[in-house]
């Protein structure tokens, strides 16, 4: 690791990255999601055959229920036994989300309130890459469906063979997701925002995804809602010298397994500091003088997962404003996060933690407010509403007023 000290313009760097939009990108999506736009499942079989590497007719773009059946034949017993223990985790905690209506009316008549509607449809997209992220189908399945949604699809890249890794599938089946697609990449999320002959539109796309993934949802944002735009996987650690070393370091080095992620120490300890220079060969130990200079460095940083593993870390907590999610103690390491605890891991990335939050019920809810007025109401708040209503020059509005009264 590069030993960097606090208030240094290496660590203004870290500050402020960002993601890197390429231009390659850009325009590389922009082509892609005009293409599904236009030709629907035929741009979808033309892209999975040059990226996928594997051809496939537009009626196998959906998974069939002999596929979805069939995987249970792939995977082992306790892998459905584990499965429920972890579904039974995240529904607990996203239980404690759900929101219900309210509403407050006084002795004129006004009477006002908010009501919540579940997003009718989500698109879920759940990446394939080195590995098959089967913790992205619950994590994001489940607080839609404890939501309320009506509607939810799954889209994931298939193998060279045409296939989608047993365990998703058999996830995916477990929850109840309606419609599983064999589709990746941009062309996916293009696939879910418009909808084409084979593959359902939705009202909202969430997951994970590479750079082509993020870029188109970005620019479907409008088309369709979604959840964040998120980038590579970040980790900040605040350590001392009461740490255990070989805890931090683990952490750091699970990390690494992610390509292009952010793993950075904070430390009161410069020897601390000096040892993990020589022990892993990527990321940043941040010396800082003081507990308080480690938050402020945290903050700034707003990473997507903060490990407090110092003695009493609750006693500091409550000074982190930014971070998608904080792990507390020796023995709350990340991964506990990414697989069982309950929050989800979709989280926000690239110092977004400053205004995104990790995915919610919040994410699938609707609300709409509620304005009734009685007539002697509508008259004791006519002076007020006309002044302003006037100074605007909005005569209709006005007259929309006076007209209860005439």
């Amino acid at each position: 690791m590069k030993i960097i000290k606090y208030g240094s313009k290496e660590l203004d760097k870290i500050y402020n990255r960002s993601f890197c939009r390429k231009p390659k990108v850009i325009s590389r999506v922009a082509r892609i999601v005009e293409d599904v736009r236009l030709y629907g499942d035929e741009a979808l079989t033309r892209y999975t055959k040059k990226y996928d590497k594997v051809k496939l007719l537009p009626k196998q773009i959906r998974s069939s229920q002999a596929e979805i059946s069939g995987a249970y034949q792939n995977i082992s017993p306790d892998f459905v036994s584990s499965l429920k223990q972890i579904i039974e985790n995240v529904s607990n905690f996203y239980k404690r989300q759900i929101k219900k209506d309210w509403n407050i009316k006084n002795k004129d008549g006004v009477f006002l309130g908010e009501q919540f509607s579940p997003i009718e449809s989500v698109g879920v997209y759940v990446p394939g890459g080195q590995a098959p992220l089967v913790s992205t189908v619950y994590m994001t399945v489940l607080p839609a469906k404890i939501a309320g949604v009506k509607r939810i699809s799954l889209a994931t890249p298939p193998d060279k063979s045409g296939n989608i890794n047993p365990h998703i599938l058999a996830a995916a089946d477990l929850l109840k997701v309606d419609e599983i697609y064999k589709i990746g990449g941009a062309q996916a999320i293009s696939a879910l925002a418009f909808g084409t002959k084979t593959v359902s539109r939705v009202d909202k796309i969430v997951g994970p995804g590479n750079a082509y993934v993020t870029e188109a949802k970005r620019q479907l944002y409008g088309y369709v809602d979604i959840d964040m735009l998120a980038g590579p996987t970040e980790l900040v650690v605040i350590a001392n010298r009461h740490s255990h070393n070989s805890y931090v370091k683990a952490d750091l080095l699970a990390q690494g397994e992610h390509r292009g992620g952010l793993a950075v120490l904070i430390t009161t300890s410069k020897a601390q500091a000096k040892y993990f220079r020589q022990e892993i060969n990527s990321g940043y130990a941040v010396l800082v003088k003081n507990l308080e200079q480690a938050i402020e460095v945290a903050n700034r940083i707003a990473p997507e997962h903060l490990e407090i593993l110092i003695k009493n870390p609750r006693k500091i907590v409550k000074k982190i404003r930014n971070a998608g999610a904080v792990f507390l103690g020796q023995y709350s390491p990340v991964a506990i996060g990414d697989y069982i605890a309950g929050p989800s891991h979709v989280l926000p990335t690239g110092g977004t933690a400053r205004f995104f939050s990790g995915l919610s019920l919040a994410d699938f809810i609707k609300s709409s407010h509620i304005i009734s007025y009685s007539k002697k109401a509508l008259e004791n708040a006519r002076a007020p509403l006309e002044k302003i209503a006037g100074i605007e020059g909005l005569d209709k509005h006005l007259e929309s007023v006076q007209a209860r009264f005439e």
